[in-house]
Order: C-alpha cells, then structure tokens, then sequence
C-alpha cells in the first residue's frame, strides 16, 4: 500500500483489521509485522522559505534531497541528522518521516536541541483514520497542543506522518576540532567541563581514544574560542587542533560498523558516563552528546540492562530492532498515549 495524499492514507487506516507496517526508507534494519504501509508517496518540497527559515516537506521525501535543497541556500537541518544505514547494515534512502519518527540527532544536540527542537509543525494521520494537523508552518505558533512534538521520538507508534515543517539554520562559515588522547573514563569530565565553558563548543565525543570537542562559527572568532578553550581546560593536559576531522565518523557511529557483536545505545546522565564504562569493553565504544549517549558492542546474546547502573534513562538494543527499556512511570504515560492515538493497535509499541 502506497498512498499519495492523507485522505488515501486515512482511508487505509480506517479499513485496516490487523497491524500496518510503516515503511520509509527502510534504512534501520527495523522489522514490523503486519501489512506493509509506505510513506514513499508521500514526498515532495511543499513550502521552503529560506528568508524565513522555514521549510515544510512530504514524510517521505529523502533527506538527502532535503539537504542538497538547503544547500543550495547555504542553509541545514542543524540537528545533524545521522546515516543509519551504517550501524543497521540496511539500505535505501533515509527519510525525513523516519528522521522525525526516532527522533534522529547528531553531535550537535549539546548545543542547539534535538529534531524535535526544531520541529514547527506536522500532519499525521492516527489510529483511527483521523487527519490531525499540529503546530504551523511558522516558528511563532503558540496554539494547542503540541502533538507534533509528541510525534517526534515516537518510533511511529502513534500515526503515520505525512508532512513536516522544520525551522531550519544557516551553515557556520568553518569549524575546528580540538583533539585529545585520554581514558574513556576521564573523558566525560573534559568533555563537561567543555560543554561548561561559554565558548560554544558543538560537539563533545570520546572515540578510538580521543576526546574530540567542536567548534564552529565565523573564521576570525574560531582561532580565538580554541584558544580559550584549550587554556580553561588545561588542567587536562593538551590539545591537538584539527581543522579537518570528519564529525560523520561520530554522527553515524562508523567506528563501530565493522566492530562485531551486538550493538547497544545507552542514554544517560553525563555524570554517569564514567561508572558505565567502567564496565563495557572500551575498545568497542563510542561516547556522544559528552557521554550522555553510549554506543558500544557486546558479545552476542549479553543482556547489558542485567549490568547497568539504576538511572540509565534508556537503553536500546540492536539498536534498530528492540524497544527501549524505560522507568515504569514513562511505560506508564505512553501506555494511555497509545489507547488514545492508536486504539486498535496498528502501529505496534513504543
């Protein structure tokens, strides 16, 4: 089932009398039963307005596509959304309803938010064949609920969405890096020391060894900040400047892509960044958002929530083909979110 507009959506949804598929790209190795429902008619630029930063576009529009068309603007999704295709092994072409689905962020989240930061709208189609539209196509809307948020991160378990607006940014004119060799366990430290500094730092990860702190903006200011910088964190020891060093290699964890075993992500606390460490196999793990995201590999089959500190906020495994384990409190909230928005159960859990 392929629509092309939210009424053959809703009118899919409304027939429907088992669970529905939801297909985009099919680039997170994700594998959903029931009948396969793509959103790849869904595409398509509706509105893009780069004086306003405004860009408003189809679920199912690639986000390559997206991303040569804010280019040619000197424009970009800011929260740097990742390449899945690199840790699931799956191929096809991500999109921008997947992107908003799992609520898809990259290094630059410790400065400027996450995709649902910038989310500014959306329309979805739910559970029971309503078309819901929430939030606008401009950044001044204050007006109901904010269920596109709420969308955002909710692994499509709520609706299918059909169209997204984004606040978009411009693209900094350049941008450094400041490299370091450190244990992993003395990493988050630095990197929230860092973080603390009021010289923007847009990045903070520990990877093969290194801290890797970024900073990005007008050429002039960037010699100035890493100098700043390196001088407020000198206790630590000393730094490398690394004008060149490819951030993907964080953003879309290709550190780990050949590394074998089963994959985990861990969202935490920075504070607890170290204690968890401690206790993964370092030479297989990638530290992001300055330790607040663990990426790591276990030997196959390993339960690594059995292990884990109480105050891990989430731990996904896979991480594309399992749910995330979560405090009873939050089951609890989704578990009502999803009587509402999804009453005979289409579009599986969250």
């Amino acid at each position: 089932m392929i629509p092309s507009s939210d009424a053959e959506l809703a009118e899919i949804i409304m027939s429907a009398s088992g669970p529905l598929a939801i297909n985009g790209g099919q680039t997170r190795g994700l594998k959903s039963p029931g009948s396969a429902l793509m959103t790849s008619g869904l595409r398509g630029i509706v509105h893009y307005e780069p004086a306003a930063l405004t860009l408003v576009v189809g679920a199912g529009t690639p986000v390559s596509e997206v991303e040569t068309l804010l280019a040619s603007e000197g424009q970009r999704l800011a929260f740097e959304p990742t390449d899945p295709r690199i840790l699931s092994g799956a191929s096809g072409t991500p999109t921008v309803g997947g992107m908003v689905a799992m609520n898809d962020s990259g290094p630059r989240k410790v400065q400027i938010g996450s995709c649902r930061d910038f989310l500014i709208g959306a329309r979805f189609v739910d559970g029971g064949g309503r078309i819901v539209k929430s939030g606008g196509r401009v950044m001044k809307n204050v007006t109901g609920y904010d269920l596109a948020r709420l969308m955002c991160g909710s692994r499509g378990s709520l609706g299918v969405l059909t169209e997204v607006a984004f606040k978009v940014l411009p693209m900094p004119e350049t941008q450094t890096t400041l490299r370091m060799k450190v244990r992993i366990l003395d990493a988050p430290t630095i990197m929230t020391a860092a973080l603390g500094t009021p010289w923007e730092v847009s990045g903070a990860a520990w990877l093969n060894g290194e801290v890797w702190l970024r900073i990005e903006g007008f050429a002039e200011q960037i010699e100035y900040r890493s100098r700043c910088i390196i001088n407020a964190l000198e206790k630590f020891g000393a730094f490398d400047i690394d004008p060149s060093a490819d951030w993907t290699t964080v953003r879309d964890g290709v550190a780990l892509a050949e590394t074998p075993g089963d994959l985990w992500r861990i969202t935490c606390r920075p504070s607890l960044a170290s204690q968890i460490a401690s206790i993964l196999n370092q030479n297989a793990t990638l530290l992001d958002h300055g330790g607040g995201t663990i990426l790591t590999r276990t030997e196959p089959g390993m339960d690594l929530r059995t292990i884990l500190p109480a105050g891990v906020g989430e731990c996904l495994a896979g991480p594309f083909d399992a749910l995330p384990h979560r405090s009873e409190a939050v089951s609890a909230i989704q578990i009502g979110l999803k009587a509402k928005f999804d009453p005979k159960n289409l579009f599986g859990r969250f």
